[in-house]
């Protein structure tokens, strides 16, 4: 899907979409639970592609009104009778990769053109190492991945540089391994927030993690642990949020309220501090759970570092896009290995904007300056098209391609930027 842009500005008040996270965990670990109430999650590409694979474990998920209703396996998945589609979730791959790893057979994962070219090798490294057998079927490290379970526990180290995800998955498979692992993480943990996600969730559902490092990149995992995750809520996404608290920012006389942005462990939620060093005018009340930035200041250059948020990138670039100066995103070789090449997608379209950029192996350099309208390529990735969609609002003219992928993160996007008063219009593909 084609979208035109014509420039912009925006007002009112807007619920932030559900967590995606929070959304994959809290799934996954209902899955493994009894019976759980998942209230208000997220429901998007992603976040189905995680119930698919779920039920083919074994686990029965309904929709009731706003909620799920997940009637788990109770620690013991079965083996599935079909393969395993991840679609274009990197997520949904690393959890239940993890989760094949439990079962008594052999289970084989894969998802569409763009996942089957992301790296898993430390984790399926890390099975191996567990008792489980592991492998890609093309021998890259990448889906299609076939394991069959078994899945001992011991002592392990593994990379944590390139995904998150790898640490996560095992977090979650490991407490029902047949005995206590020790997983170590060598190299610098990228996204640790995600972790943190990860353990807080783990722990509302029974599971005890121990650390015993300062670094807390040493955990100690008992095994025949359980899981009995009863009921969440899935808290508001700060990422899928920060594209309409920096569209406000970017925009002149613009002014909204975003809902539902509580305090949590999501690290995005560094958005709202980012926001503020640039100078824009944004107030967050914790206790009511809102964000209200008005438009109309000069935003001025910062460094960013993305180590710990890769998801912001798209977003503080854009933002940089239109600042005073010459902003650096560094530290964020790690979002080369997202849904696309983040970094190449922005030092590619970018530029058809007028904006001046420098990419380097994990840095964007950005000059900020005046926008133009351009045609530019969505990447196929849902954030790259949501960032160029602020942008293209600031700029007027602007076409983007490859829209739909909005649907991986944020279904109602579109929807909401309009009833903002984005002027976005669908157009015929050529």
């Amino acid at each position: 899907m084609r979208i035109s842009i014509s420039k912009s500005s925006v007002t009112g008040e807007v619920f932030a979409p559900p967590s995606k996270s929070y959304t994959h965990r809290a799934i996954t670990l209902a899955a493994l639970s009894k019976e759980t109430i998942v209230r208000r999650p997220l429901l998007s590409a992603d976040t189905f592609a995680t119930i698919r694979a779920s039920e083919m474990f074994g686990a029965s998920v309904k929709r009731e009104e706003e909620n799920l209703i997940i009637h788990g396996m109770n620690g013991k998945p079965g083996v599935p009778d079909d393969v395993i589609d991840a679609a274009n979730s990197g997520t949904t791959l690393r959890f239940m990769t993890a989760i094949a790893a439990l079962t008594d057979g052999i289970t084989v994962l894969t998802g569409d053109a763009s996942l089957r070219t992301r790296p898993n090798g430390p984790l399926l490294e890390a099975l191996n190492r567990l008792g489980v057998k592991a492998c890609s079927t093309r021998g890259n490290e990448k889906a299609p991945i076939v394991v069959k379970g078994g899945l001992e526990g011991s002592e392990v180290e593994i990379n944590g540089s390139i995904s998150s995800q790898f640490i996560s998955a095992l977090l979650i498979a490991c407490p029902l391994a047949k005995n206590s692992t020790t997983l170590s993480i060598i190299g610098k943990l990228k996204s640790r927030p995600y972790v943190d996600v990860t353990i807080e969730m783990l722990e509302l559902a029974g599971v005890k993690i121990h650390t015993d490092d300062k670094n807390g990149t040493r955990f100690i995992i008992p095994g025949k642990q359980k899981y009995d995750l009863k009921e969440y809520t899935i808290p508001g996404d700060f990422s899928s949020a920060s594209y309409l608290l920096a569209a406000a920012a970017m925009l002149e006389g613009a002014e909204i309220t975003v809902k539902n942005l509580f305090p949590s462990k999501q690290g995005d939620k560094v958005i709202i501090e980012t926001l503020k060093q640039m100078g824009a005018d944004i107030t967050w009340d914790r206790e009511a759970g809102t964000v209200t930035v008005r438009g109309g200041r000069k935003l001025k250059a910062i460094t960013f570092d993305a180590g710990a948020t890769p998801d912001l990138v798209p977003t503080v670039a854009v933002l940089a896009a239109v600042a005073e100066g010459t902003s650096r995103i560094e530290n964020a070789e790690h979002v080369r290995y997202k849904e696309t090449d983040r970094l190449r997608a922005l030092a590619t379209e970018l530029p058809k904007l007028g904006v001046r950029l420098k990419e380097e192996k994990d840095s964007l350099t950005i000059t900020g300056g005046t926008l133009k309208g351009a045609e530019v390529h969505g990447w196929d990735d849902h954030r790259i098209v949501m960032a160029l969609s602020i942008a293209g609002m600031v700029a007027g003219n602007t076409k983007i391609d490859t829209t739909e992928s909005v649907s991986i993160s944020y279904p109602d996007f579109f929807k909401d930027m309009r009833g903002l008063g984005a002027k976005i219009e669908e157009v015929s593909e050529e």
